[in-house]
């Protein structure tokens, strides 16, 4: 079983902190000129494999909708939050990477290459160490990990590298400083951190060291429409003012009550389908990023089995559903 697909988007914070918090700055590097990034994140399944004939089929078909852009997930693995042994996971090979990454490039697409932590029964932002000899070992075989990333993403042309996804436990230590040179070392393209929403980028001692920033934007959205176009349209132009960056994660599942907890994932609630309100969010979102100069977005998530999602489905995903339609109409144009 490939549990890594799994990966929770849980975290309950208080919106008003998350926005106080932000605290982005400019990127010392974004690609000026270039087109902006617009796609999904991508989820291999056992199924359709990076590099199969199936996950081309799926990914043809994001092409189609207006997509130029995939963030590609390695899940690395370990076994709880204070437990340093992680390692790489079992749903994605280096290998089928490789495969992935030359898949993408060959249909036109971006790619940025995006580690997550999986760790069961909860998230990324759950690691932390109250031992020091265990945090200091757990980033030297993080380390490890992200550079043997870094050395495969140079050598298929990935144009994008995420430093890791959402570990505002331990994204605090000074020794990302160390990684990030060795990191440089053995990839020349963007170098960006997916930061949590609640603020975590603002206490980043690494963060102008990055090309440029990254959030993951599940921000509780009210329990009903009503008001709901103005309170994103006030999350995005707070977003703005913080200056350049990429919103590396954006989405809600297609279901009753998604706008609630955006974060929320199926196995966390069950609940009815609702495509039309995941459309509509979606709509709203992407309509105010816009307006405010946000272009860069990829959404979570699409998966790289092409008959993925459909109306009944109550997943992340906006294949087969009312918000892929939305997804062509912004990023189409």
């Amino acid at each position: 079983m490939q549990r890594e697909r799994y990966a929770s988007r849980r975290g309950i914070l208080k919106l008003a902190a998350g926005l106080a918090g932000l605290g982005l700055l400019p990127a010392g590097c974004t690609g000026a000129g270039a087109s902006p990034w617009r796609g999904v994140n991508l989820i291999a399944t056992p199924d359709a494999p990076l590099g199969s004939a199936a996950c081309g089929h799926s990914l043809r078909h994001l092409r189609n909708q207006g997509g130029n852009a995939v963030a590609l997930i390695p899940f690395l693995w370990q076994p709880a939050p204070a437990d340093p042994r992680i390692v790489l996971g079992d749903a994605v090979s280096a290998d089928q990477l490789r495969a992935g990454i030359r898949q993408a490039r060959n249909l036109g697409l971006k790619v940025l290459v995006k580690p997550h932590v999986w760790v069961p029964q909860t998230w990324a932002g759950a690691i932390e160490f109250t031992q020091a000899a265990d945090q200091a070992e757990w980033l030297a075989r993080y380390q490890a990990l992200l550079l043997d990333l870094a050395i495969l993403a140079q050598e298929e042309g990935a144009e994008a590298l995420a430093l890791g996804t959402e570990l505002r436990g331990v994204s605090g230590d000074p020794a990302w400083t160390r990684i990030i040179t060795q990191v440089r070392n053995r990839f020349r393209g963007i170098l960006t951190y997916v930061a949590h929403w609640d603020g975590e980028l603002d206490r980043l001692p690494f963060r102008t060291l990055l090309d440029v920033p990254s959030i993951s934007l599940y921000p509780p959205l009210g329990e009903d429409d009503a008001g709901l176009a103005g309170r994103i349209e006030a999350l995005a132009a707070a977003l703005a003012r913080q200056g350049p960056l990429w919103v590396g994660e954006l989405g809600l599942r297609s279901a009753v009550g998604g706008q609630l907890k955006p974060w929320e994932s199926p196995e966390e609630r069950a609940a009815l389908p609702d495509g039309d309100l995941q459309a509509r969010v979606l709509d709203h979102w992407l309509t105010a990023l816009s307006r405010h100069g946000l272009h860069d977005v990829l959404l979570w998530r699409w998966f790289s089995d092409p008959d993925a999602g459909g109306p009944q489905d109550t997943d992340f995903t906006v294949q087969g559903k009312p918000a892929e339609a939305v997804l062509k109409r912004h990023f189409g144009s």
